[in-house]
């Protein structure tokens, strides 16, 4: 039998295409309803009872537990902020997008919820600059929450203040990182932080800080709504609940598709997005953004389940929830120069091996998929991927202090891996051809 989707974080939009963002669309499908539960409760039995009993994991890129997140925060601790990670800037990404323009006031209740819990009263949404539509809807919906006592002081009667500010970036990926992100909040350039101390000690203003997603806060409203044990059953071992994966590439239907976490790639590509064009096959996929290695069309791929931990069996990750498909007519050194031109565009150049690393590597990359590959190439690049990311496929090696530098490493591991001998017989075709 086919899957379907499992719609939860998506249901409102798409029940109600035509107002699902505005006030009146979203009171009507149960908005702030769980707010008014929420409010009743302790902020520790929102943390233990119901975000740690879902088992919910971050859906912005590294999958930690949100509970254990914010148990980091030092108690007795004030003044403290959460800041909502909006800069959705990672290629073929865009759920966050959607959730944003579509559903406004779920990330309001969400961020509400998240608030009390963790007891701020002041919170932050990072939002990618280049989200004109979303900054449009989401400012309006903070008036209208505002307006109808869902924010401001003394909400809903309950003696908790909560304002929120939308903060604009302007357009650097970098800033995607969570201490980057706070370094442009204070105004400063866009630059990851050395850490420790790590945000939950010192962070925006040097004051103990929560960085969430903007799925990973849509999901709260309906994790207390079911019951975090309920919501807990969805999913597989410790990957619970349902994720919004952006399916792209040479797929029949393209989009974001919400599915319970478990079910396959094959499910994912056939089942909701229709196969590959043209009745193709599979040659290779980005599974988790342009940050992970790649995965092929192989049956031992194409079952894996969507789990954050079995997907590392193979060296990938689920990260950003971004799955990007090609086919056989698709050339992979291509592709893999591409996202090696997006990472050395995007790099903040704090960090020598980043800076000068994945420049070189976009150039070498260049030269190889305009057919002036030479047969050294490869390990070249693999050489100079260890001084960024050293032992390349070990975990969390890296001389940079986040991990883009690492990431542009990804789609070289990649082609060494599976198209290796591809590679090398296409440079030595081109080397017959002009003696």
């Amino acid at each position: 039998m086919p899957i379907t989707e499992t719609r939860i974080v998506t249901k409102r939009l798409r029940d109600r295409p035509d107002d699902s963002w505005t006030i009146e669309g979203a009171l009507a499908s149960g908005a702030y309803d769980v707010l008014r539960t929420a409010l009743t409760m302790t902020p520790e039995a929102i943390q233990d009872e119901q975000v740690k009993a879902s088992g919910l994991r971050g859906r912005g890129g590294a999958g930690f537990a949100t509970a254990t997140k914010w148990s980091f925060l030092p108690k007795d601790s004030f003044p403290r902020y959460l800041v909502i990670n909006a800069d959705e800037g990672e290629p073929s990404t865009f759920k966050d997008h959607m959730l944003i323009e579509r559903d406004p006031h779920q990330l309001l209740e969400g961020i509400a919820i998240a608030s009390f819990a963790v007891q701020c009263n002041l919170a932050f949404v990072y939002l990618r600059g280049e989200f004109a539509l979303g900054y449009d809807r989401l400012t309006a919906a903070i008036d209208e929450a505002r307006n109808r006592g869902f924010l401001g002081n003394n909400i809903l009667g309950s003696g908790f203040d909560l304002d929120i500010i939308v903060h604009r970036g302007a357009g650097a990926y970098i800033c995607g990182e969570e201490t980057a992100l706070l370094e442009s909040l204070e105004g400063q350039r866009g630059m990851p932080r050395i850490r420790p101390p790590f945000p939950a000690v010192a962070g925006l203003y040097a004051k103990p800080t929560v960085v969430n997603n903007v799925e990973t806060v849509s999901t709260l409203p309906h994790i207390l709504r079911m019951g975090g044990e309920e919501y807990g059953k969805l999913g597989v071992n410790k990957s619970t609940g349902t994720r919004i994966f952006s399916l792209s590439g040479l797929v029949n239907r393209p989009g974001n598709y919400e599915v319970e976490l478990g079910v396959t790639f094959r499910q994912l590509i056939d089942d909701l997005g229709g196969g590959v064009r043209n009745g193709g096959k599979v040659k290779f996929m980005i599974p988790g953004g342009a940050s992970s290695q790649w995965l092929t069309g192989s049956d031992e791929h194409l079952d894996c389940p969507l789990d954050m931990d079995a997907v590392g069996q193979f060296g990938v990750m689920l990260g950003s929830g971004a799955v990007m498909v090609y086919d056989d007519t698709v050339d992979p050194v291509l592709v893999a120069w591409r996202l090696a031109k997006f990472f050395a565009h995007e790099s903040c150049g704090k960090c020598t091996p980043c800076r000068e690393g994945t420049g070189w590597i976009e150039k070498v990359l260049y030269r190889m998929s305009h057919g002036l590959g030479r047969a050294d190439d490869l390990d070249m690049l693999l050489d100079v991927g260890d001084n960024i990311s050293p032992g390349l496929n070990a975990p969390f090696s890296q001389t940079t202090i986040c991990p883009l530098g690492p990431s542009a490493v990804s789609a070289v591991v990649s082609l060494n891996k599976y198209f290796r001998d591809e590679i090398l017989a296409r440079v030595a075709t081109a080397t017959e051809v002009s003696a």
